[in-house]
């Protein structure tokens, strides 16, 4: 019996372009109790691997994430098994705004301890206190109000090529780091001042809700189903679209375009760009914005060294990266400070003009 994924991406590539179908890219969340994490995973992984299910899903005692494609025409199978899982009866799917065939080349269905990394303890909260969900009518209209601060949940490397107008985009790493920044700068206005967030898909934003609730906040609003499912009204309903440039995906599309305005630049030369790419030589593999004539002049590298270990025969490379580990400048997220154009966006609360009491 199958329980993990055996076939390479390139073997599974190959595969999916042979059999000519049209693939459906989606993702889902939802906090539940599960009792037995693994007993779960491996019957999703069972079912899922027939099913042609590629992605990467996490299962933990609180719920599961999913991020994941399959073949469009098998889709009703696929929501039929959903529907058969009580707590996933009727859940709502974020399907993509951008559809390609190639998101995802293998089923990867982990047990985590969370399936978000927030780094809290739940017990010292109400996890289902959360906030107030709204649809993008109503989230057009809060994020006009004098009165609202909109703050954005995700890391600085999604906010920087696409974001919501006049939002705060912390410029964290992680999740967790934004959580205490935004409660000591908004501290004067936990009373006064509509709180609304929103993230990718929405699950940041689900834990966040409750942990400002129970940090002090009143008027705690978030936005339902994220930026994927904010488009898809806007587009449906005909609604204003208050989101600039690209929603950051993780996958292998890198990105979805929300609108054509491009915000951020290259890393390297500073020229208008919003695609990031991965570092060519595997012992750095960092994540960062390259430009088409960049890439061409750095043979997909971010930095001159890392440009001739990639030209070494491969042989050599593996030899260099032996015994060595993996690069810190992989979790940096383009941070490396030898990119002159890594966009800064540290004190953004100082430009937000909130008035002070």
């Amino acid at each position: 019996m199958q329980l993990y994924n055996k076939l390479s991406g390139k073997e599974r590539a190959a595969l999916i372009e042979k059999a000519g179908k049209d693939r459906l890219t989606l993702s889902f969340y939802q906090y539940a109790k599960i009792t037995n994490p693994q007993e779960f995973r491996d019957q999703l992984f069972i079912i899922w691997n027939q099913l042609d299910v590629l992605g990467r899903i996490y299962i933990a005692t609180e719920g599961i994430n999913a991020q994941l494609s399959l073949p469009a025409d098998r889709f009703d199978e696929f929501k039929k098994h959903l529907d058969s899982i009580n707590f996933l009866k009727g859940i709502r799917l974020n399907i993509a705004i951008e559809q390609d065939n190639m998101s995802f080349l293998k089923l990867k269905v982990k047990v985590r301890h969370k399936i978000v990394a927030d780094g809290l303890n739940d017990d010292t909260f109400d996890v289902t206190n959360k906030g107030i969900h709204v649809g993008a009518g109503t989230f057009n209209e809060l994020i006009e109000d004098e009165n609202t601060v909109l703050v954005d949940m995700r890391n600085h490397y999604e906010s920087e090529i696409g974001h919501f107008k006049n939002a705060v985009t912390p410029d964290v790493d992680t999740f967790r780091e934004s959580l205490d920044i935004i409660e000591e700068d908004l501290k004067e206005h936990k009373e006064d001042k509509n709180l609304v967030m929103y993230c990718t898909g929405g699950i940041r934003c689900e834990k966040a809700s409750a942990y400002f609730k129970h940090k002090g906040f009143k008027n705690v609003y978030q936005l339902e189903g994220g930026i994927i499912e904010y488009t898809r009204q806007v587009n449906d309903k005909g609604l204003e679209n208050k989101f600039i440039g690209n929603n950051f995906v993780f996958d292998d599309r890198r990105a979805e375009k929300i609108s054509d305005d491009v915000i951020a630049q290259c890393h390297q030369c500073g020229s208008p760009f919003d695609v990031h790419t991965n570092c060519a030589n595997d012992a750095c593999h960092l994540l960062f914005i390259q430009c088409d004539a960049c890439k061409e002049e750095m043979n997909n590298c971010c930095s001159t060294n890392c440009k001739e270990i990639h030209a070494l025969p491969y042989e050599k490379q593996k030899t260099l990266r032996k015994g060595q580990g993996n690069s810190n400048d992989i979790f940096k997220k383009g941070r490396a400070d030898y990119l002159p154009y890594k966009k800064d966006l540290r004190n953004i609360f100082e430009t937000l003009k909130v008035e002070k009491k």
